[in-house]
């Protein structure tokens, strides 16, 4: 595949959609808050019409991973996961480009002596974190709490992935490639808690096959290997947006006993476990959109 080359100057006409979309941004973070979820609300149901793609990756996501729910129940949870994550895209821009000071009252944070007993131990901290559409928000609602730097998938547009890079420094400590192993357990070892979503498919060569939701998933090693090298304790986080629309709740969870284990498989599982755990709180925050099962296993026809 050709290089992707980028004009040296973002004046450039081509990123004028780009600095668009950034000013929209800034725009939604100063909203008043009601405003914000209308307007988020709006563009999910938007994107529901017209995301036809997505729509159906949505709802054979949510087919396989709640075979016990009606056909109707299903489709109201497709729609809702537009609305949720349509909220999350201004949920994002007021991580973003707003005060998380001026947040901390919609903020509740629940177990919080579980993440003060993991930094005690003075080896860092590992934060199992999850792709819901609250992510960024709620990255930000935690720093109030408690600092992080964030591992992070890096933008193939240069112009936002700088706006993302330098929005997320406001948020977090530093912020570290994915691909960058040595940097995170670096971080890691230099007593820093680091914030890492192992929820999304990366492939065959990167993952074992564990359950989720009655699948078998393709989950990538890494979270054990980062344990395993760091000796750091691995504490699950949960976070969602309350039913109030307002309001949201961070929980830090017991670091996990005897993690990793030495079995990739059944370590993959527990992880798997947590996340399936947290996301049947709220499904229609988690971004279903993705494609989690595009890698199957040996002989296994592919779903999407």
């Amino acid at each position: 595949m050709a290089k992707t080359h980028y004009p040296r100057s973002f004046a450039h006409p081509r990123y004028w959609p780009t600095w668009l979309a950034i000013g929209a941004m800034h725009v939604a973070a100063r909203l008043p808050w009601r405003l914000k979820m209308a307007v988020g609300s709006g563009i999910g149901r938007l994107v529901w019409r017209l995301a036809k793609r997505r729509r159906h990756i949505t709802a054979t996501n949510i087919a396989l991973c709640f075979p016990e729910k009606s056909a109707e129940a299903r489709r109201r949870l497709v729609k809702d996961t537009f609305i949720a994550n349509g909220i999350g895209l201004v949920e994002t821009a007021t991580g973003w480009c707003g005060n998380a000071e001026a947040m901390r009252h919609r903020a509740v944070f629940l177990g919080q002596e579980n993440m003060a007993r993991a930094q005690a131990r003075g080896k860092g901290v590992l934060i199992i974190g999850i792709h819901f559409s609250t992510l960024d928000l709620g990255g930000a609602l935690h720093s109030l709490f408690f600092p992080a730097d964030v591992v992070y998938r890096p933008h193939d547009n240069p112009l936002f992935e700088r706006f993302m890079t330098r929005a997320r420094r406001r948020i977090f400590g530093a912020t570290i490639d994915r691909h960058d192993l040595r940097g995170v357990v670096r971080r890691i070892k230099a007593g820093h808690s680091v914030w890492y979503s192992p929820d999304q498919d990366f492939g065959r060569e990167a993952s074992v096959f564990a359950p989720f939701f009655g699948q078998q998933a393709a989950t990538i090693r890494l979270t054990a290997k980062i344990a395993r090298m760091t000796g750091a304790p691995v504490v699950p986080l949960r976070f969602h947006r309350n039913p109030d629309n307002a309001t949201y709740t961070l929980e830090a969870l017991p670091a996990f006993e005897d993690f990793p284990s030495g079995d990739e498989v059944d370590d993959a599982a527990r992880i798997n476990a947590f996340i399936e755990q947290a996301i049947r709180k709220h499904p229609e925050q988690y971004l279903w959109l993705h494609r989690r099962f595009k890698t199957r296993p040996e002989g296994e026809a592919g779903v999407y």
